[in-house]
């Protein structure tokens, strides 16, 4: 009897001990935190949040991770929810700002990747034409809701805890294989995306968000440097990495593949340093085994690249099924998204959306400053 309350009793310990030294992760976002695969129409644990997390619980053994991202989730139901449920949350940014009044002072980590779908699901139809109320509308209305986003997280956390919100590659490069007004559309779609980035690096800046520049991890304004593409022949070494990281030239799908979110994670773990985060120890340079050389001879849409090393969730990569959003980090039961095509027309909704991004973000500071 005394040998079974001794062991017991040391297990409760135990168990609180590991509640101490434990640190937080909290990933949120849409499709891309959630690592949707068009192949498979399901969302999967190659997610750059996942490998991230590999990552950075080799410098803090202790770190868990709260995934709270959704497929298809906008800026507005990310705030308002809708899209996914969240257990004793209204939405994904209640949620995430309930683990953190949790866990005060333990959450070593915040990422954001959100946006895309407030233009692509509502504005741009499968003909790509685009609906210019609802182009005004949304793009403004994107832009605030972000700062609200990212200005709550921001306020929640500590001195201590490291927030990140990403810039977007650019999809519509794909459109480069499809000819010479595939080409050119291409083109124009560049400076709209840079716009674009441009404004959401202002929202994200004026709140307290380092941001990772995952437009430049993907090459996307490089129209100079020419790579050979089998099938393809000589093509701008932006149109390569968008062939080989994402979906866009086999499906016209969007997403990132396997190897795409592995630059995305490398490109979020240069925002983070070691010594910022609660528990952490020293480890490599963050990202310098994350995002591999560009391929002399990509394969459009290949997806070779291994699966992260000591991944979170076993399978990386695979139909794994669904589960309900959860502070276990497993996947979350979200459905299929929108496969939208790439469209040269959707460039115009993501330009907008910049520069109302850019608007906000200089009003905001005017306000902060009188």
């Amino acid at each position: 009897m005394t040998l079974v309350l001794s062991t017991s009793g040391l297990a409760t310990a135990d168990a609180a001990t590991d509640e101490k030294d434990a640190t937080y992760y909290i990933s949120l976002g849409d499709s891309l935190a959630t690592g949707y695969q068009p192949d498979v129409d399901k969302d999967t644990d190659v997610a750059y949040t996942d490998q991230l997390y590999a990552q950075l619980k080799q410098r803090d053994p202790g770190l868990e991770h709260i995934r709270l991202g959704c497929t298809g989730e906008t800026t507005e139901s990310l705030i308002n929810g809708g899209k996914c449920h969240y257990p004793n949350a209204t939405s994904q940014l209640d949620a995430a700002l309930k683990a953190m009044a949790q866990h005060p002072g333990k959450v070593a980590y915040v990422t954001l990747s959100v946006g895309a779908d407030d233009i692509l699901l509502n504005c741009v139809s499968p003909a790509g034409t685009l609906d210019g109320a609802c182009l005004n509308s949304k793009s403004r209305s994107m832009a605030k809701n972000l700062a609200q986003i990212a200005g709550a997280l921001h306020k929640a956390g500590t001195d201590n805890t490291q927030f990140v919100g990403s810039t977007y590659y650019n999809p519509f490069l794909g459109a480069w294989l499809q000819g010479e007004a595939g080409q050119q559309a291409a083109k124009e779609s560049a400076p709209l995306v840079k716009a674009a980035n441009t404004g959401i690096t202002q929202v994200y800046k004026a709140t307290g968000f380092k941001v990772a520049d995952v437009a430049g991890a993907f090459s996307s304004d490089d129209f100079t440097t020419q790579v050979n593409v089998p099938g393809a022949g000589e093509v701008p070494a932006n149109v390569a990495e968008i062939c080989r990281l994402t979906w866009a030239c086999t499906r016209k799908d969007p997403h990132p593949n396997t190897e795409g979110h592995q630059v995305i994670a490398g490109a979020f773990a240069a925002e983070l340093k070691d010594d910022d985060a609660p528990g952490a120890s020293a480890s490599p340079t963050p990202g310098a085994s994350t995002s591999p050389a560009p391929s002399e001879s990509p394969t459009p849409g290949a997806s070779a690249s291994a699966a992260p090393s000591e991944s979170p969730t076993p399978g990386a990569g695979t139909d794994t099924g669904g589960n309900t959003p959860a502070p276990n980090g497993d996947l979350a039961e979200t459905g299929a998204s929108s496969s939208t095509p790439v469209l040269a027309g959707a460039g115009l909704a993501v330009a907008a959306a910049g520069a109302a991004a850019v608007y906000y973000a200089r009003r905001r500071r005017t306000g902060e400053e009188s």
